[in-house]
């Protein structure tokens, strides 16, 4: 099957508070022209120099999530012109995004990463450290950075009960911190190719897709 079918398919799946994107890491551009001549325009790429040259060289109207763990000299490259960075994981992450953000003139978008799986290799805020940084008073120390929610990615495991806790667990945290937060904290970001259906039941607003659109990565 080729891309446009899956991609229609896909689109056509889902309830309309729920934001498609399209995770193109390792894609060529034939690939991601594809979809965009789908109607996708979300594309997600988790490596900053693949995500810079990609933006040079695809359509201006294209909106570009940072899906990857952020390193902070890296933060530079991709300021002017992201549309989201997904994986806000640590304090220092949203220094240097401030800081970056304030030299090009933008307010930009982010999710702040709550570590939620088993898995030590996974990055972000413990529930705990997530409870002190909101509390910090977000919007008047990082002025030049909006947060607009939280992202989590679950155990990687074939146990849909361990994911569906996990994700539970996430949204339960997200609602509860939009009780003392401005009204653009509203994104939840969870799910992928093998559990986005059961992260839309969960309360996900943005689902991030790539092999059940573009099939297996060329790595």
């Amino acid at each position: 099957m080729e891309i446009a079918p899956r991609l229609r398919a896909l689109q056509a799946s889902l309830p309309p508070q729920v934001t498609l994107v399209a995770v193109s890491k390792t894609q060529p551009d034939a690939a991601i022209l594809e979809a965009y001549a789908t109607g996708q325009r979300a594309f997600g790429e988790n490596r900053v120099q693949d995500l810079k040259g990609k933006a040079e060289r695809l359509p201006a109207d294209i909106e570009w999530h940072m899906i990857g763990h952020v390193q902070t000299n890296k933060i530079k490259d991709f300021a002017p012109f992201v549309h989201l960075v997904h994986g806000v994981d640590r304090l220092k992450v949203l220094q240097v995004l401030n800081h970056e953000a304030q030299k090009v003139g933008r307010v930009i978008d982010a999710l702040l990463q709550v570590h939620i799986a088993e898995e030590e290799s996974k990055f972000g805020f413990s529930p705990e450290e997530l409870q002190v940084a909101l509390a910090s008073d977000l919007p008047t120390t990082f002025p030049h950075v909006r947060v607009r929610g939280l992202m989590g990615m679950a155990t990687f495991t074939d146990q849909a009960d361990q994911v569906r806790r996990e994700f539970d667990g996430l949204a339960r945290l997200f609602r509860t911190s939009q009780t003392a937060m401005p009204p653009h904290f509203d994104q939840l970001s969870i799910g992928m190719s093998g559990d986005y259906p059961l992260a839309i039941e969960c309360g996900a607003t943005i689902i991030r897709v790539g092999t059940a659109i573009f099939g297996a990565r060329n790595y």
